[in-house]
C-alpha cells in the first residue's frame, strides 16, 4: 500500500503533485535542488548554475483562465497573459493556500532512484539525496518525477557545418539569453522559429543592427488576441470546435484552419507557410508579422554552412558579417537519477502509458509528470496527471496489467527521431489528452447529463472555453466553486481591462442567451453522438 511519496521538483507540476498527494491522504516529501519553488518560472539573471529559466521579457502563450489550477483561479485583477513574475506570484499563493511548503526540502538534489530488492512485491524505491554535502538514503512507496521537459538545451552543432571549426563569431543557446543588452548594434542570426525563436527575433530587432530568422519548417503565426478581443485560447479551445475537428475530413478541417490563419495575413507571401504543406507548426506571436513587413526581421531558409563571418543558406544566398548565432532549438529531457533499466526505456513521452507510467514495471509506483507538450496549458495537463496518479497510488484508480499497457504503448508509439529533438514527439491536443486522463481519474465532465440537468452550465461547457474548472464538477476532488467559476470566466477575463469603463448597448447579454437557447438541441444531439462514438475524444461519462 502506498503511503510515503517522493516528489522530485518544486515547479508547477511538483506543487500540484504535493497538493494531490495531500488530497488523497498520502505523505509527500518534495525534493527541490534550488532554494525556492517555481521551476522555470523563477527568473534569474545568472546562468552560472545552468538552471533552466525563462527569459526576462517572456509572456505566457495561454491565458490565465485556461492555465490555472482547476480549483484555484488566478486573481481577477491579473492580466489575461502573464509575465513570469505574476506566474511565480500565483504559484506562491497556491503553495501558501494549500500549505505545501512544509512538505518541500529545498537545496536537496536527488542523486539516484532505484528499485528496492523487494520491488516486485512492495513497489518501493530507494531515493538517495544530497544537501549541503550530506548524502541521505530514503525509502519511499512511490515516486513522482516532476522535472518537466525543459532540462537539457538541444544544441545541434553537427547539423551546421563550420559553426565550430570556421565561424569566428559567437554562438549560444536561447537558455543563456536573458535580455537584449549584449546584442546592441549586432547582426544576429536566430536558428529555429518556435515560440522562443519568434519572441527573441522580435525583441532583438529593437536593438540589433539586423536580425535574420532561419527556419526549415512551415509555420503559421497566430495572435493571442481573438477577433472580438478576448484571449484566443478561450475562443478556440472549446468542445464544440474539438467535435468539428473530429467530424470533418482531415483535409477539409486543415483547409478551414489555414484559411482562418491567412485571414490575418497571407503566410505564403511572407515565406512562412504554404497551405499545400501537410507538416506544419503553429506559433503565437502578434509582432512577428509586422517585423517581417518592416524589414526589422528577415526570414531565411535553413543554413547550409557557416564560414568565418557569414552564413550560407540552402537557397544559395549568403548573409555576411554575422556577429551572433542564437540557437532557439528547444530542449531534450533526461532523468539521470533513474536507474538504467527504467531510464533507458523512456525515449519520449509515448514510451509511457498515457505519457505517465513506465509500462514495464511490475508495480505502478513510478510516475513521470509534465513530460507533455499540449496545444493548451502544460500546467493544467500536469495537474490532471497528478490527480490521476495519486488516485492510482491511493487505490481509487486502477491501471490495466503491464502486458496490456505495453501493448497500448507499442500501438501508439511512432518511429523515434533523434533529430529534431524529442520534444517534437510530445505535442498533443489539449482537450483530447486532458479528457483522456480525466476519464481515467473519474473526473471527466458529463456533457450530456449537464445539458439535461443544468442547460446553462452544459452549454457553457460545450460552446465555451474548455477551462480547467470543468474537471472539478464531479468525481473525487470536486470543487463547490467550479460551476460559478465556469459561468463567470468571461467576466474575469474582462476585469483587468476595466480601467476605463465606457457604456455600449452592444455589450448586453440577451444575444448570448438566445443563442444558447437555440443551440441546446444541437448540443444535446452532439453530446449523444459522442457518447455513442467515444473516439471523438471527449465523450461524456454517463
Amino acid at each position: 500500500m502506498v503511503r510515503r511519496v517522493a516528489v522530485i521538483g518544486a515547479g508547477a507540476g511538483g506543487l500540484a503533485s504535493v497538493k494531490c498527494c495531500l488530497d488523497e491522504g498520502l505523505e509527500p516529501t518534495c525534493f527541490e535542488s534550488s532554494e525556492d519553488i517555481g521551476g522555470v518560472w523563477r527568473y534569474t539573471d545568472s546562468t552560472d548554475s545552468r538552471r533552466i529559466t525563462v527569459y526576462r521579457s517572456v509572456i505566457t502563450n495561454t491565458s490565465k483562465e485556461m492555465s490555472c489550477f482547476s480549483d484555484f483561479p488566478f486573481p481577477e485583477d491579473f492580466p489575461n497573459y502573464l509575465p513570469h513574475s505574476l506566474v511565480l506570484e500565483y504559484l506562491r499563493m497556491y503553495a501558501q493556500h494549500f500549505d505545501l511548503l512544509r512538505h518541500i526540502r529545498f537545496q536537496t538534489t536527488v542523486l539516484s532512484v532505484r528499485k528496492c530488492p523487494d520491488f516486485s512485491t512492495s513497489g518501493r524505491w530507494e531515493v538517495v539525496t544530497e544537501s549541503h554535502g550530506v548524502r541521505e538514503s530514503h525509502v519511499f512507496d512511490a515516486v513522482m518525477v516532476c522535472t518537466g521537459h525543459y532540462q537539457e538545451p538541444y544544441l545541434p552543432l553537427a547539423s551546421f557545418p563550420g559553426i565550430e571549426s570556421r565561424f569566428k563569431g559567437q554562438y549560444l543557446h536561447s537558455w543563456e539569453y536573458r535580455d537584449v543588452q549584449a546584442f546592441q548594434g549586432k547582426r544576429v542570426l536566430v536558428l529555429g522559429i518556435g515560440s522562443t525563436g519568434g519572441d527573441l527575433s522580435v525583441e532583438l530587432s529593437r536593438v540589433a543592427a539586423k536580425v535574420f530568422l532561419s527556419t526549415r519548417s512551415h509555420t503559421w503565426v497566430v495572435s493571442r488576441v481573438s477577433d472580438q478581443g478576448f484571449p484566443m485560447d478561450m475562443v478556440s479551445t472549446t468542445r464544440f470546435n474539438s467535435l468539428l475537428d473530429w467530424l470533418l475530413p482531415s483535409a477539409l478541417a486543415r483547409r478551414i484552419k489555414f484559411r482562418k490563419f491567412n485571414s490575418w495575413f497571407n503566410h505564403t507571401n511572407y515565406g512562412l507557410a504554404s497551405s499545400k504543406s501537410s507538416k506544419f507548426k503553429i506559433i503565437i506571436n502578434e509582432e512577428l508579422p509586422f517585423c517581417l513587413l518592416s524589414g526589422a526581421v528577415v526570414l531565411k531558409p535553413n543554413v547550409k554552412e557557416f564560414t568565418e563571418s557569414s552564413a550560407v543558406f540552402e537557397d544559395g544566398t549568403t548573409e555576411e558579417n554575422i556577429d551572433v548565432v542564437l540557437f532557439a532549438t528547444g530542449y531534450n529531457f533526461s532523468f539521470p537519477f533513474l536507474e538504467e533499466s527504467v531510464r533507458g526505456s523512456i525515449h519520449d513521452n509515448r514510451s509511457l502509458y498515457n505519457c505517465v507510467f513506465p509500462p514495464q514495471l511490475e508495480q505502478p509506483t513510478l510516475a513521470i509528470i509534465g513530460l507533455i507538450q499540449l496545444t493548451g496549458s502544460i500546467m493544467v495537463g500536469s495537474e490532471m496527471q497528478a490527480r490521476w496518479v495519486t488516485g492510482v497510488f491511493a487505490g481509487w484508480n486502477k491501471l490495466p496489467p503491464p502486458s496490456r499497457m505495453m501493448a497500448e504503448v507499442l500501438k501508439m508509439k511512432p518511429a523515434i527521431k533523434r533529430n529534431p529533438p524529442e520534444r517534437e514527439n510530445l505535442k498533443m491536443s489539449f482537450i483530447s489528452y486532458v479528457d483522456k486522463i480525466a476519464a481515467c481519474a473519474g473526473v471527466k465532465p458529463s456533457v450530456l447529463r449537464l445539458l439535461l440537468t443544468d442547460p446553462k452550465l452544459g452549454l457553457a461547457i460545450f460552446f465555451g472555453p474548455c477551462s480547467p474548472y470543468q474537471y472539478r464538477l464531479q468525481g473525487r476532488g470536486s470543487w463547490s466553486g467550479a460551476r460559478a467559476a465556469i459561468l463567470t470566466q468571461w467576466q474575469r477575463s474582462l476585469r483587468p481591462l476595466r480601467t476605463r469603463v465606457l457604456r455600449d448597448s452592444s455589450s448586453s447579454s440577451w444575444g448570448w442567451s438566445w443563442m444558447c437557447l437555440l443551440a441546446l438541441p444541437a448540443a444535446l444531439t452532439a453530446a449523444w453522438l459522442c457518447s455513442k462514438y467515444p473516439q471523438a475524444g471527449w465523450s461524456p461519462r454517463l
